[in-house]
């Protein structure tokens, strides 16, 4: 029997450490060379766009297929889960909420890996829905962090943004880019970071802009970087403007752009000193999705919840 869970058993089920635990997870199995991807591809509907990707991960026994369907409104996210060893959609999940903690989760990790020791401090820019998963997930991995700083262009959504994660409103892009650790979580086709901005030893995490289109960051983040990493290079090589364009440009080469299972691995070091600066483009990819989406199954079946179908 197909197992359906909605958005409210999503909720329910699955914490933002939970989410953490199995992202980092599914990073040490692509290392392996257990997992398969296939890049997002997107088709045009009426004043909107439908998106699919997928994912088999043959070690944790599962493969989705994830499909939303985007508008200017709003949009409707669904993963379909299949067992690897048989014939069985094994679930239908609802996958907002669900998509919003693995992106969350992928910054968590980069945060865990690649920040430095000790740091105390989260710069976000952008204050939607994503950027909430965000901060509770990074606040998992780093229990250091104590402060969150926060800024996007509309004030009251800023300021219900702070309130609902405990940050400080900032009055511009910048204070809030002056922290350890700093995520960009936009739909901007501008850079809303600027590498002159940075401290000495700052984390990156840029896990906005996923078109060749749009850019969240400026050519002085690569220029100042010392380890630049993505979540996987052929989906950054036609999606992540933020490293398309400056490597067109030569401000940086792709040989130099790591993926991040990489260091969760073991197989790069990638901070080699506290004052690097460090970035990481991630666009997200299905890998994470198999992994929450087997994680939130899980829980479901231990706990009774969702609708057999």
């Amino acid at each position: 029997m197909t197992l359906h869970l909605s958005e409210a058993d999503v909720q329910k089920l699955l914490a933002p450490a939970e989410a953490v635990a199995a992202v980092e997870a599914s990073f040490v199995r692509m290392a392996s060379g257990a997992i398969e991807l296939a890049p997002r591809r997107r088709l045009t509907l009426a004043e909107g766009r439908l998106a699919d990707m997928a994912a088999s991960d043959l070690e944790l026994g599962y493969a989705v297929v994830k499909s939303y369907a985007g508008f200017a409104d709003g949009a409707a996210f669904v993963v379909a889960l299949f067992a690897v060893d048989r014939p069985e959609l094994v679930a239908l999940i609802e996958a907002d909420q669900l998509g919003r903690l693995r992106t969350g989760a992928a910054s968590a990790v980069a945060a865990k890996y690649l920040a430095r020791e000790g740091a105390t401090s989260l710069g976000v820019i952008g204050c939607g829905d994503q950027a909430v998963t965000q901060v509770a997930c990074i606040r998992e991995a780093l229990p250091s962090v104590g402060r969150v700083v926060a800024y996007c262009r509309t004030e009251r959504n800023l300021l219900s943004f702070c309130k609902q994660v405990d940050a400080e409103p900032a009055e511009s892009n910048r204070e809030a880019a002056e922290q350890d650790v700093v995520v960009t979580i936009t739909t901007s086709r501008d850079p809303v970071l600027r590498g002159e901005w940075l401290r000495p030893g700052a984390l990156v995490c840029a896990a906005g802009a996923n078109k060749p289109a749009a850019r969240e960051l400026d050519s002085v983040v690569l220029e100042r970087a010392s380890f630049v990493c993505c979540d996987w290079k052929e989906q950054a090589r036609v999606e992540s403007a933020d490293l398309i364009e400056p490597i067109q440009h030569g401000v940086l080469d792709w040989l130099e752009v790591h993926e991040l299972h990489e260091v969760v691995a073991g197989e790069h070091p990638g901070r080699q000193s506290p004052d690097d600066i460090v970035v990481l483009k991630s666009n997200s990819i299905a890998s994470w999705d198999v992994a929450v989406a087997a994680a939130v199954v899980e829980r479901a079946r231990e706990r009774g919840v969702g609708r057999e179908l």
